[in-house]
């Protein structure tokens, strides 16, 4: 199984530290964002793992370089603007195969485990569903959440809602109507996957973070030091 870690994005609200430095080099707890997301996944057997990135991306290249030092392969998806999530995964389909892969935000801290990932990519394809979710708790910073997880452990656009953790598996069918090269968001996509009862999911009742500011990075560095 493939999985892709997002690094694309500008990082406007972590400003000035993102004027320098790409929002996944930053560092916590004494190494960048991204690098814990790469030795989690190097942990659970992920083996290949695609990296998309436009702002500053060739200092993710230069910083990762190949994954050789963590046992992995990384191959890189550079777009001359960024795309967007849905856009984003588009771009790298040829990267990621025809069966269902991972996709993890660069700008999150969790210590979700990714194995559960395959067995995720198990029941896509066994209730013919495209996308797998992992949920968490409301944060403050967004208290009113983004979708609702039944008790059927599907996941629907209604209320009461809990956090998209910016975590899921997807099935490549999910993303071959966009146009490559071209922005979209991965919302309107899943909205309309949920609205014919085709997204799955689950709740993370452990450790999440959006690192979406310099304060909520400087609070989990100092949780992790």
């Amino acid at each position: 199984m493939r999985a892709m870690i997002l690094a694309a994005g500008r990082g406007e609200r972590m400003r000035p530290l993102t004027d320098a430095v790409p929002k996944p080099l930053l560092p916590a707890g004494g190494k960048p964002l991204i690098v814990w997301h790469i030795e989690r996944l190097a942990a659970a057997g992920f083996q290949d793992i695609v990296v998309n990135h436009a702002w500053l991306g060739e200092q993710i290249e230069q910083a990762l370089g190949d994954g050789s030092r963590w046992g992995v392969r990384l191959r890189y998806s550079a777009e001359g603007r960024a795309l967007e999530t849905a856009g984003g995964i588009r771009q790298a389909l040829p990267l990621l195969g025809e069966a269902p892969f991972l996709v993890i935000n660069g700008d999150i801290w969790t210590d979700w485990d990714p194995s559960a990932a395959r067995a995720a990519a198990q029941t896509l394809e066994r209730d013919e569903r495209l996308a797998w979710l992992v949920l968490v708790d409301n944060p403050d910073h967004h208290p009113e959440g983004d979708f609702h997880l039944g008790a059927d452990g599907l996941v629907r656009d209604q209320e009461p809602r809990l956090t998209f953790a910016g975590i899921g598996v997807y099935r490549p069918e999910l993303f071959a109507s966009l146009p490559a090269g071209e922005p979209a968001k991965l919302a309107p996509l899943l909205r309309a996957a949920m609205a014919e009862g085709r997204v799955g999911g689950s709740r993370h009742p452990g450790r999440w973070t959006d690192v979406g500011t310099p304060q909520r990075l400087a609070r989990l560095d100092a949780s992790l030091q």
